[in-house]
């Protein structure tokens, strides 16, 4: 069980952000902003209690188009069709996007001042790395510091996926169990030595039952590709910054990370080996010491 627990609703302008945060909230704290298509229960209770016990105040959010915050209304276009477009014209193209990456990261800000947080600590993954970097760069004294994890700096030719990893995003299913079934096999896909299946097929079983709807992964995909690169602007960092990477990722690979660290200026990159694109339980001590040892930079 998790400690005592605050959940609420945030409002960007029309949207609205579902968020619960833990712990004891005299802490410092700490957002946790997830990847493409993910929930906020993708940090699951035992992680949350990690960081607590360590001395943090833990807030999960639901990014716009998942879990139980806001749906982009209509239907985007089909997963395959972006990925063509992007690989035929490394542009967003005929595309349009409804949003992007700077909305998402005031959705951000929004779960904070929900919580009258003036400044926390940022911890994002993949597309969330994405996040939190544009944070950084926009809003750089809401920001106690930032860690970026396995993703990249937005450039074309950076951080790219190889092609089993990129074929393992657009598989769906047209039932609970062929949906699960196909999500666990992406996972392995993109996963690092220390995968553990039964833990991917339980979280994909409650993600489906929590919310099943993968129409937001593309608008997010589409917000990615509509952002551009962040490239000229990371070398303007200021906030305490650390970079995490797994030498095994295959979505995001490691040049995305090591680009990231090389432009924001005293930024701190490490990499695991067995990681692949994912957080494996048996790594979480270790990111529970790397923030410590960046928030004692903030100090």
């Amino acid at each position: 069980m998790m400690g005592p627990q605050t959940s609420g609703t945030a409002r960007n302008r029309d949207v609205e952000l579902y968020f619960d945060a833990h712990g004891d909230n005299s802490n410092p704290p700490v957002l946790f902003v997830n990847g493409l298509g993910s929930q906020s229960i993708n940090f699951l209770p035992a992680w949350v209690q990690s960081f607590n016990r360590a001395g943090f105040y833990v807030i999960r959010m639901d990014n716009r188009d998942v879990g139980r915050s806001s749906k982009t209304p209509g239907e985007p276009p089909s997963i395959e069709r972006v990925f063509e477009q992007l690989t035929r014209e490394h542009s967003l193209g005929e595309l349009s996007a409804p949003y992007n990456l700077s909305d998402m990261a005031m959705d951000c800000l929004a779960v904070l001042d929900a919580l009258e947080i003036e400044q926390a600590h940022v911890w994002g993954m993949s597309m969330g790395g994405m996040i939190v970097q544009t944070l950084a760069i926009n809003h750089p004294g809401r920001l106690r510091s930032m860690t970026t994890v396995m993703s990249t700096t937005g450039e074309i030719g950076v951080g790219q996926a190889t092609p089993e990893a990129v074929a393992g995003l657009g598989t769906t299913g047209d039932d609970r169990r062929s949906v699960v079934a196909n999500a666990v096999a992406a996972r392995e896909l993109q996963g690092g030595a220390l995968f553990d299946k039964d833990w991917a097929l339980s979280l994909e079983e409650a993600a489906y039952d929590r919310c099943h709807h993968p129409q937001g992964q593309v608008w997010q995909l589409l917000a990615i590709l509509a952002s551009g690169s962040r490239a000229d602007q990371l070398p303007t960092v200021e906030v305490p910054t650390m970079v995490i990477h797994g030498r095994m990722d295959q979505l995001i690979q490691l040049d995305g990370g090591e680009a990231t660290a090389a432009l924001i200026p005293d930024a701190e990159l490490v990499v695991y080996d067995q990681m692949g694109h994912d957080t494996p339980e048996p790594l979480w001590g270790d990111y529970v010491a790397d923030l410590q040892r960046l928030a004692d930079r903030t100090r």
